[in-house]
């Protein structure tokens, strides 16, 4: 038997500090864990965690990557407010400072140069640019550098990026990309069936080990039973609840087909933090330094 082990990291803005936390945590108490992994999976910030971890940065490089740029990345000048009405007609940020960092970090490097660690990259794509007969239409985008006539290999990893930390409203389209959350904010099950095609990864589900780990789960409902409500009152929980619901849909199926090779470490945090709150990274780092990680470090110790 030849274990395949995957490492999945959801979206979750500013939170990828927090995911950093405990993969550095982990990373001291099971050395060289991330190092062994075959695949790494990552959607918005849990893709911009993946693609730095492929280039070979360490999980304390990350966690100073959003101390030192947080601020820079989630920030509007009095101009852009203006000009957008208060977010009404453009998005919260611009990306040019984000841009600029996605740049400085990972230069010309494509996606092939990360080899031999394989990555998966989730994005949403706004126009297939297809001609009759075809329809045009938006579909979902995984990116991937594994072998093969569908391989993203030639791409750069600063595009692939920002494409997938392209979140609607808080930051422009990007080359006709937006966010991975909107489809895949948990990328655990599109990485397993990644490494269950025969075209690309070609494992067996045996074989499969997969860590999946979260931004930290916020603590949110809705009291009451009966609401009559219309777009106007659904539009802000129905985003959260589509995002959060997709990641536990996806937790459900890879524990479903794994049983005991799969483990999902996403905790949940003790107030709800938005994905733009620069503010609140001292608390994140605090959150995540508390964490309990006994579960977590004795299944990598025996899966990884």
């Amino acid at each position: 038997m030849a274990e395949y082990r995957i490492v999945a990291l959801d979206g979750g803005g500013i939170r990828g500090i927090y995911t950093a936390v405990l993969l550095d945590r982990l990373a001291q108490q099971v050395p060289g864990f991330l190092d062994r992994a075959n695949l790494l999976a990552g959607t918005s910030t849990g893709g911009i965690l993946a693609l730095g971890l492929a280039k070979g940065m360490t999980p304390a490089q990350l966690i100073a990557l959003y101390q030192n740029n947080g601020s820079q990345i989630f920030s509007a000048p009095p101009l852009h407010q203006i000009r957008d009405l208060g977010d009404l007609v453009g998005a919260k940020y611009d990306n040019k400072n984000l841009s600029n960092i996605i740049n400085a970090t990972f230069g010309n490097s494509t996606l092939a140069g990360l080899l031999p660690r394989h990555v998966l990259i989730t994005s949403f794509d706004l126009d297939n640019r297809a001609t009759p007969p075809k329809p045009r239409m938006w579909k979902p985008k995984f990116f991937h550098n594994f072998a093969g006539p569908d391989s993203d290999g030639a791409q750069k990893i600063a595009d692939v990026a920002l494409r997938t930390s392209a979140a609607p409203t808080y930051f422009p389209v990007y080359q006709g990309y937006v966010d991975g959350g909107t489809v895949a904010n948990n990328p655990a099950m599109s990485a397993l069936a990644q490494a269950l095609n025969p075209g690309t990864g070609g494992q067996k589900l045996d074989d499969v080990r997969l860590f999946s780990v979260g931004t930290g789960v916020t603590p949110t409902y809705i009291s009451g039973d009966d609401h009559n409500w219309g777009v106007g009152q659904w539009a802000h929980p129905l985003v959260n609840m589509m995002i959060e619901g997709m990641a536990d849909v996806a937790h459900y199926e890879c524990l479903q087909l794994l049983h005991a090779h799969y483990f999902r470490l996403a905790p949940i945090l003790p107030s709800p933090i938005p994905m733009d709150a620069v503010n609140k990274i001292p608390d994140l780092i605090a959150d995540a330094q508390n964490v309990p990680l006994a579960a977590a470090v004795a299944w990598l110790n025996t899966n990884f």
